[in-house]
């Protein structure tokens, strides 16, 4: 699973077998949440990530968008 960036304590990251449309996976400790990126960043599925390390979440991906995009075409050779 390759992560992509840390940020207040969440990681970032994708699996290595991961699917389209591009998304994103964040976990902080044992709990974790999957989000999308476009057309906007939008929380998908949520496995006990509160209330705070989702807006964090959120705020990173949209600041972060173009590296997720570009990491995610890297690592899967589009």
């Amino acid at each position: 699973m390759p992560t992509l960036f840390y940020y207040l304590g969440l990681r970032f990251y994708f699996h290595s077998n991961d699917h389209e449309p591009i998304h994103i996976h964040v976990a902080c400790g044992e709990r974790e949440g999957k989000f999308s990126i476009f057309p906007e960043v939008e929380l998908i599925e949520n496995y006990g990530l509160s209330q705070r390390e989702i807006k964090h979440a959120m705020m990173a991906i949209d600041e972060n968008k173009n590296v997720i995009v570009e990491r995610w075409n890297e690592y899967f050779d589009k």
